[in-house]
């Protein structure tokens, strides 16, 4: 596919010299961003399957029957020589950038200490070419969730860092450090659901080692992580301790309060529930998970918070 298109585009050859450079550049861009979509796509694959991607998947990643490497053996950022422009960069909480949201909006990611240049000159050819970038959020050591694609909006010289938004529709405000009213409002709602929300799954899925912690089914693709306390909430944080792995059958059931999750870990369905008569998914998948013990992490520190159960399981036995 991707040498399919680079030979249409080289056919139309322009006549000046100037003009060439120029169509070169325009040719190498289209395909670059269309290996890119390609890569995109298989790692939206991996994620959909178990919520991260390991360090291992991203060093031979298969990409349309060839394996490509997608994160740097050593270094935060990924310039491979066939690309005109950076592919990946690393942000990890507990590393030495002070990688951050901006105002809640946007994402800043500092320059790679030392220069100006080196490797941030792939990372500045990105913003100029309008490529989409990877961002590797660490979850754990060689553990990451891939957010993507990420558009490089500013060059912040001043301040040593690029400007990252998360939505392509925010490439193009005027000033990406200072955003209007209805731009924030909308930036802040889409790093909420590319940024923080993937994250919030691929770290309560790998606590919780992909499996739904009502009825253990192990298949990612129908697995969520359910917040204890809702995100509506002010102290419905999106850490591990408040959220739980559900299918999606019992995460529905559990928003609904049809399903409750009592303070020391047993299961309650709703007791009008309880006396229904329906077919085979009522009562093998609801009805006798009645009383069961859910299934815990295996690090006592991601273990939901016996004070932030016991909150939700008073709403669930107000709503019974």
């Amino acid at each position: 596919m991707v040498d399919a298109l680079a030979s249409r585009l080289a056919l139309r050859k322009p006549r000046s010299s100037a003009a060439f450079v120029a169509h070169s550049l325009l040719v190498d861009s289209a395909v670059e961003l269309e290996l890119r979509r390609l890569i995109f796509d298989r790692l939206a694959e991996i994620v959909a399957e178990h919520g991260v991607v390991t360090r291992s998947e991203l060093e031979a990643l298969q990409v349309g029957g060839e394996t490509r490497r997608i994160i740097d053996r050593s270094r935060g950022i990924w310039n491979p020589n066939s690309m005109l422009a950076t592919l990946s960069v690393i942000s990890n909480p507990a590393g030495p950038y002070a990688d951050t949201d901006i105002g809640e909006s946007l994402f800043a990611y500092d320059y790679r200490s030392g220069s100006t240049d080196g490797d941030n000159k792939k990372m500045r050819r990105a913003y100029e070419l309008g490529l989409p970038i990877i961002l590797l959020r660490t979850i754990r050591p060689g553990v990451f969730v891939p957010v993507f694609p990420v558009y490089v909006v500013k060059d912040d010289f001043d301040n040593r860092q690029f400007v990252l938004a998360l939505d392509e529709s925010l490439r193009f405000v005027s000033d990406p450090l200072h955003l209007k009213p209805i731009e924030r409002e909308y930036a802040i709602r889409a790093i909420k659901q590319r940024l923080h929300q993937p994250e919030f799954r691929g770290r309560v899925m790998v606590a919780y080692d992909q499996r739904c912690t009502v009825c253990a089914l192990k298949h990612g693709r129908l697995l969520d992580a359910a917040h204890i306390i809702g995100d509506d909430k002010p102290h419905g944080v999106p850490v591990v301790n408040n959220g739980l792995s559900m299918c999606k059958i019992h995460h529905a059931a559990y928003d609904a309060n049809l399903l409750g999750i009592t303070p020391d870990h047993v299961v309650r369905i709703n007791s009008a529930l309880m006396q229904e008569l329906d077919g085979p998914m009522l009562r093998h998948g609801l009805q006798e998970m009645n009383g069961r013990p859910i299934t815990l992490p295996k690090r006592v520190a991601d273990r939901p918070s016996q004070e932030r159960l016991a909150e939700r399981f008073a709403e669930f036995e107000a709503a019974s």
